[in-house]
């Protein structure tokens, strides 16, 4: 009677979780070794919780399901927290590098949905930035394009966290 009481808290303790996984890109990719070569698969995945949250990961592994697995874990241990507007957008402008990729991104209006493209949409859309607008510059290499969206996220500041950092109220930022 005891074990069944047990079990029961575990199923209790198994929590739900709002995290979204998207996969931007798999490529197979090969390692030269003594008897040939030995392929493996790579996964770029983006996670997010839509409320301001996002990471990238990378995973490899022999087979496709083993590599998002490995890439999931790895994006949930390098996420960034997105400051986000009551327009769901970001704050103001801003650009961001990752390898030979370039992004740039501006704020935009209620109602004007995600202009993005590629890794860069799905970036912003797991973020939960509703309204922006974002070019991809340079390289169009999805993982170097997610990396550079994700600095320029990591990069964004609030209207108060900017008069904390010159020590003037908030109401004369505006003036």
């Amino acid at each position: 009677m005891a074990t069944g009481g047990r079990r029961k808290s575990n199923r209790v303790k198994e929590k739900e979780t709002n995290w979204q996984e998207r996969v931007i890109q798999i490529r197979r990719v090969s390692k030269v070794v003594k008897g040939g070569k030995k392929l493996s698969f790579r996964a770029v995945v983006a996670v997010g919780n839509e409320r301001g949250q996002v990471g990238i990961g990378v995973g490899k592994a022999g087979d496709v399901i083993g590599a998002v697995k490995k890439g999931v874990a790895d994006g949930k241990k390098h996420l960034i927290d997105v400051p986000l507007t009551n327009s769901n957008s970001i704050p103001h402008p801003i650009n961001g590098d990752g390898g030979g990729a370039r992004v740039m991104m501006r704020p935009a209006a209620p109602g004007t949905g995600v202009i993005a493209g590629g890794a860069v949409r799905t970036v912003l859309e797991l973020a939960g930035v509703r309204n922006v607008l974002a070019k991809q510059l340079g390289s169009n290499n999805p993982l170097n394009n997610a990396r550079a969206a994700v600095n320029a996220l990591s990069t964004l500041r609030t209207f108060s966290e900017v008069a904390e950092e010159r020590g003037v109220p908030i109401e004369n930022l505006y003036a």
